[in-house]
């Protein structure tokens, strides 16, 4: 018998509360019941991305589409952007302002490095009329996370929106939308939320609803405006997808009933747990001192094709890593913990690493990288 355990950078697992809320009887999404939980969904989902005075809209797509949606609502012909590029979405946030015909200005950083808030300041200094500033939160592709915080009064001082994709980072690393002064800021339903993929939430602060008002690049299946106006009345524009939002509301009330505080340092334990684990067995860790809590990013060691331990493991095992994405591809293993994750995932994630290293002849003692996960997650009362 074979169980699945998916440590992915998404999808994640999904808690059976929350599939069996998307189980339930179809319900029409234009009647008093639908837009109950509607409501209470897009009221919960400010609690999520520490907002009381922005607008949180609930999107039929994937973290793309919210992407796109954002270029779309906050930019204008002959604007300027300047985009974070530290991997594969920060690429896509570049792409995305190409594609529109936007002078996008890109800060280059080196993989598995974050980025310096000083050279945001410089290249805002030396290209003068950037309109919009865009940055992923966590860079899943390298497990890179960047400070949000420090990097929000920089671009707030040259008068430019700030746009955060929290995709992977939202439910997982602290982000206070008001606090921080963020502009704008998306996540997806199938990271930290918990959830199955097909729903994608943008947050947006007063601060950039007259920018969003003036905007004037093509848009209408994501039109702020239209879902500002129908929000206000408990609905969407367009169809939504029912049983998505049914389950999401099941997810938010397990974040609510654990605390987002709580969850944060769950995830921050247990991201701790796996990269000691992983340096016990003595791999070298990719993010080093950058390292996200969402996932843990681990070198390929010398010799070794990860690609096929991966491949293994989750043929015969029902374990699911996955390993780097584009010239990252065979240097790497990637450990997703975040979402529906416990002390008890971990162990089976190390035990497994473990088990495809030693099959794969790396020298591996079995239960050195366990015995250190268990040592630091193990309460002492």
């Amino acid at each position: 018998m074979k169980k699945n355990y998916l440590f992915t950078p998404g999808p994640t697992m999904v808690p059976p509360e929350v599939a069996l809320a998307e189980a339930q009887s179809m319900i029409h999404h234009r009647t008093p019941q639908f837009s109950q939980i509607f409501y209470e969904v897009s009221e919960d989902l400010k609690y999520l991305f520490q907002t009381k005075a922005g607008d949180v809209f609930t999107l039929m797509s994937s973290g793309t589409g919210a992407m796109e949606a954002c270029v779309a609502n906050v930019l204008s012909r002959g604007n300027k952007a300047l985009v974070v590029v530290s991997g594969k979405f920060g690429e896509r946030w570049a792409e995305l302002c190409k594609c529109f015909g936007i002078e996008t200005i890109t800060i280059d950083v080196e993989n598995g490095k974050a980025v310096n808030p000083q050279d945001i300041e410089t290249a805002l200094n030396k290209t003068r009329g950037i309109n919009v500033v865009f940055t992923t939160q966590c860079e899943t592709s390298t497990g890179v996370v960047h400070d949000i915080k420090s990097i929000s009064p920089i671009v707030k001082k040259h008068g430019a929106l700030l746009v955060v994709d929290a995709i992977t980072g939202i439910g997982v690393h602290q982000l206070l939308m008001d606090e921080w002064n963020i502009d704008v800021a998306i996540t997806g339903s199938q990271k930290g939320c918990m959830m199955p993929p097909g729903l994608a939430f943008v947050c947006v602060n007063n601060s950039a609803w007259s920018v969003i008002e003036k905007a004037d690049l093509p848009r209408y299946y994501w039109d702020f405006r239209k879902m500002r106006k129908e929000l206000k009345d408990k609905t969407t524009p367009f169809t939504p997808a029912v049983s998505l939002v049914m389950a999401m509301k099941a997810a938010l009330d397990m974040i609510k009933k654990e605390g987002i505080e709580n969850v944060w340092k769950r995830h921050a334990r247990l991201a701790h747990a796996t990269r000691e684990g992983a340096k016990a067995l003595g791999l070298e860790l990719f993010a080093g001192e950058y390292a996200s809590n969402v996932l843990t990013a681990i070198k390929a060691p010398t010799g070794i094709d990860v690609d096929k331990i991966i491949k293994k493991l989750r043929d015969e095992t029902g374990v699911t890593f996955t390993g780097g994405q584009d010239e990252l591809k065979g240097k790497m293993i990637r450990i997703g913990h975040m979402g529906y994750v416990n002390d008890f995932d971990i162990i089976v994630a190390i035990a497994a690493l473990e088990k495809g290293l030693y099959e794969a002849g790396y020298p591996v003692e079995p239960g050195k990288g366990l015995s250190k996960v268990q040592s630091l997650l193990v309460s002492k009362k």
